[in-house]
């Protein structure tokens, strides 16, 4: 008789890393430190410093340990932060007091998606900066704890040939997923559906090294705005809006009829909304695919290639290709029958502010009591364990406090 699944422990593929202030002082050439991002003191208070410009640390981005009434998103030093936001060594305590076992991490000071170093006037250091943090990802940060953490790579966004050559070498060190934009062309780079196929190249490589590409929300440097003048917290509720557009893009683009082993993560971007937009979605197809397919301004395209429109399932292509993750989405877990039991999986946003840390781990068993033990295993690890092929380490026996 099979064993019941352990449900005490969670995969949480949606955390953040305050990058430690010695990340790149440490690694790249001496002659170079004093270009590199670096930390420094002033009378203006405590910020990161690379090209010219002033990264102050938010205090949205490291509010673990605090009561939602302290949260602020004025600057915050590192002294002020719990030490589990950049010492690895000490977010495993904080794993382990809210039963993360393992966790996926998206950096801070260079945007969700390494845009600092695409915007840095030095593209060429810039790249030497981007590795630099890849191989402190991979050495330190998830070499500090082997099957606790997921290692998340940067690509150099502006050039996809060095794209491709640094997946190619971080997936040999071990790495089974990178960060990508939810939409590029914010950023002043050609969208998926790019006619001369800007992208291709890296989309083959992650198709054939099997990396999935990690879409986090925000990737794009936009907050989407109900109007100019809406509220700061109406915009944000209607943030998962960008998630579902990124969804139906890829959807639509043709990358999953090319590219059949590639696989997209949305992070943060909660999943109650897919019932309705795939839903959606296949009634655009079935009414409107006629004419579209016939030419003119409204033509679909992608890559040169562009999908096609008779071959195309909606619910096929999001089941094989498109994964999502919840925190507190009790409506995504009720629809799970439409969404799929192998799509979801969990977050717990360490240490931001939309956390729920550090009750993780019974929020989440709360979240999918609903369902089986054997679909609660899915979505708490074994959907994230498939996904990354990532074999986690054993949970660590707690002693009692």
């Amino acid at each position: 008789m099979a064993s019941e699944p352990n449900l005490d422990w969670m995969i949480s593929v949606d955390d953040h890393i305050l990058e430690p202030p010695h990340l790149w002082t440490s690694r790249v050439p001496a002659a170079d430190r004093d270009r590199a991002p670096r930390i420094v003191k002033d009378d203006k208070g405590e910020a990161w410093v690379y090209d010219g410009k002033r990264f102050p640390s938010s205090g949205l981005s490291a509010v673990a340990g605090k009561s939602k009434e302290e949260f602020s998103p004025e600057p915050l030093p590192y002294s002020e932060m719990r030490p589990g936001c950049y010492d690895p060594k000490a977010r495993l305590a904080d794993m382990d007091r809210a039963g993360i076992l393992a966790s996926l991490c998206f950096p801070t000071i260079t945007r969700f998606c390494g845009q600092m170093f695409m915007e840095a006037g030095d593209r060429e250091f810039g790249l030497v900066c981007l590795k630099a943090y890849n191989d402190w990802m991979i050495e330190e940060w998830c070499g500090s704890a082997p099957g606790r953490y997921i290692p998340l790579v940067l690509i150099p966004l502006w050039d996809p040939r060095l794209a491709v050559r640094e997946l190619e070498r971080c997936a040999a060190k071990g790495a089974t997923t990178f960060a990508f934009s939810e939409n590029p062309e914010p950023l002043g780079l050609p969208t998926i559906h790019d006619p001369n196929g800007y992208w291709d190249p890296v989309m083959a490589a992650a198709d054939e090294l099997e990396m999935v590409v990690s879409m986090h929300v925000g990737s794009s440097s936009q907050l989407p705005k109900i109007s100019e003048d809406a509220p700061f917290m109406a915009n944000l509720a209607w943030g998962a809006m960008r998630t579902s557009g990124t969804m139906l893009s890829w959807i639509f683009s043709g990358m999953f009829q090319r590219f059949p082993n590639l696989k997209i993560a949305l992070s943060e971007g909660e999943v109650g909304w897919m019932p309705y937009f795939l839903e959606r979605a296949e009634q655009v197809l079935d009414k409107q695919r006629h004419w579209v397919q016939r030419g003119g301004r409204f033509q679909t395209h992608a890559g040169g290639g562009g999908v096609d429109l008779d071959t195309l399932d909606i619910r096929e292509t999001f089941r094989a290709h498109v994964f999502g993750c919840v925190i507190e989405d009790k409506h995504g877990i009720a629809s799970i029958a439409e969404i799929g039991e192998d799509n979801i999986m969990c977050e717990t946003d360490y240490p931001h502010s939309d956390s729920t840390w550090p009750n993780c781990i019974q929020k989440a068993k709360e979240l999918v009591s609903p369902l089986s033990p054997e679909v609660q295993y899915k979505v708490l690890r074994g959907n994230a364990e498939r996904l990354y092929r990532f074999t986690p380490a054993e949970p660590p026996v707690l002693t009692e406090a």
